[in-house]
């Protein structure tokens, strides 16, 4: 392979002439040896250059792309998708202060969620001038909620219906990961929606500034997404053809842009701004601010979980590659079955050969399981586990009194931040002291 030449559907992560795995000129197994393993790395050049490629989708159209921050917290990504123009979506008020703290602005942050607290409503009511751009209503049952939030704050909040266009796309994606369906806990039902409307209308403390659909994630074809768009879509016209809906200032089809976790995919998130668009113009909304939440397509392919090999084991079942990541590092193979790529750090012109080896972590559990890979017969020191920049430190967990993995964040090819492992003696001295006040 040609030295620099670009690998595994991430815009930068290449093999230089010695054929060593790198983003851009920091070769991962630099940081491997920096930081130690198990550690995430995340190319924020590759982040950026995607959050841009999707705006220009949008061909100068009045719109928003609000990162869905629950994809990767990292405060560093959070600051680059924010200077690339994003948004954010957020879905807890940790996440909210998380937004505000790396400068996105108020006005540019919705919430969404099925249970806000009290307390995590009153912060999206009061935080800015006039609160955040929006809180998702997601049932009928929260818009007295919000309301009296409203009402005790002195404030008037401004609301985003999210209808559940009822489709059934599980066959489409993951189970887990469907969320339009009539069986799911998320949004108004369809046929709830205009009472839902007509309630926000009829309040002086709320103000109906957005209608939106999410139908899930990791759709690799477009017509699911579209589906649900036209659901929304006909229901919005709908709704302005009985009455003015004076403060509806946006549209919001959601995220679930699917990534290329190995398998192929033919369509790009710009792709589905753009068909989405076309049907937002031929129901007549173009007046209408097309809000989109991605979040797997920022981040995943620019980010890699780097894992060093504790040993080999060989049975009559299978050849064992054990390494020290696990399940607790990176859940989703165990919790949506989901398939990533795992490659050698560094290639070895004497060792060519490949083998199917299982590759499974440290975890006391036999869900901790990478699946079947062919790498090198002679196991390397190092691996790398692809397109980990999605869902992976931020579902991480001290499961087994593992620590976080550290996450190094690069630049320009260089390392321009980092995080800290978790000490196994302070994870230690704290579980035993939970609960250790004696009782009389």
């Amino acid at each position: 392979m040609e030295a620099g030449s670009v690998l595994y559907a991430a815009m930068s992560l290449t093999r230089d002439a010695t054929s060593a795995l790198c983003f851009g000129e920091l070769r991962l197994s630099d940081a491997a040896r920096d930081v130690g393993t198990p550690c995430y790395v995340y190319d924020l050049d590759g982040i950026a250059d995607g959050a841009r490629a999707l705006d220009r989708a949008f061909a100068g159209a009045p719109h928003l792309v609000c990162y869905a921050i629950k994809a990767n917290s990292a405060g560093a990504i959070v600051r680059a998708v924010a200077a690339e123009g994003c948004g954010v979506d957020v879905v807890s008020g940790a996440e909210l202060i998380l937004a505000v703290s790396c400068g996105v602005s108020t006005e540019r942050i919705v919430y969404s969620g099925v249970a806000k607290r009290d307390d995590e409503l009153d912060l999206a009511i009061a935080t800015g001038p006039r609160g955040i751009g929006a809180v998702q209503i997601e049932s009928l049952e929260e818009i007295a909620r919000i309301e009296a939030r409203a009402r005790e704050a002195g404030r008037r909040a401004r609301v985003s219906v999210r209808i559940n266009p009822a489709i059934d796309l599980r066959e489409a994606t993951h189970a887990h990961i469907a969320t339009g369906h009539d069986e799911a806990k998320f949004g108004v039902p369809l046929e709830d929606a205009a009472d839902a409307v007509r309630v926000v209308g009829a309040s002086a403390h709320l103000e109906l500034v957005g209608m939106g659909v999410h139908a899930g994630s990791q759709f690799t074809s477009l017509d699911p997404y579209l589906h649900s768009a036209r659901v929304l879509f006909d229901l919005v016209r709908g709704l302005r053809s009985a009455g003015p809906l004076p403060s509806l200032a946006f549209i919001d089809t959601g995220g679930g842009f699917g990534v290329d976790y190995g398998e192929g995919l033919s369509v790009t998130p710009g792709d589905f701004v753009r068909a989405v668009r076309a049907e937002q113009a031929a129901h007549g909304l173009g007046d209408l601010a097309l809000y989109v939440e991605p979040g797997r397509s920022l981040v995943a392919a620019h980010g890699v979980l780097l894992a060093r090999v504790i040993q080999s084991k060989a049975t009559s079942a299978a050849r064992w590659l054990m390494i020290d990541a696990g399940m607790n590092d990176l859940i989703r193979p165990a919790l949506y079955q989901a398939r990533h790529r795992v490659v050698p750090l560094d290639l070895d012109a004497a060792n060519v050969e490949s083998v199917v080896w299982r590759v499974v972590g440290p975890v006391c559990e036999s869900s901790d399981d990478f699946g079947e890979h062919l790498l090198p017969r002679l196991a390397p020191e190092v691996v790398a586990i692809l397109d980990a920049g999605a869902y992976g430190y931020t579902m991480a967990s001290a499961y087994n009194g593992r620590p976080l993995p550290v996450e190094v964040f690069v630049r320009a090819g260089k390392v321009v931040a980092r995080t800290s492992r978790g000490a196994v003696a302070a994870w230690a001295a704290e579980r035993a002291a939970a609960g250790g006040v004696a009782t009389p």
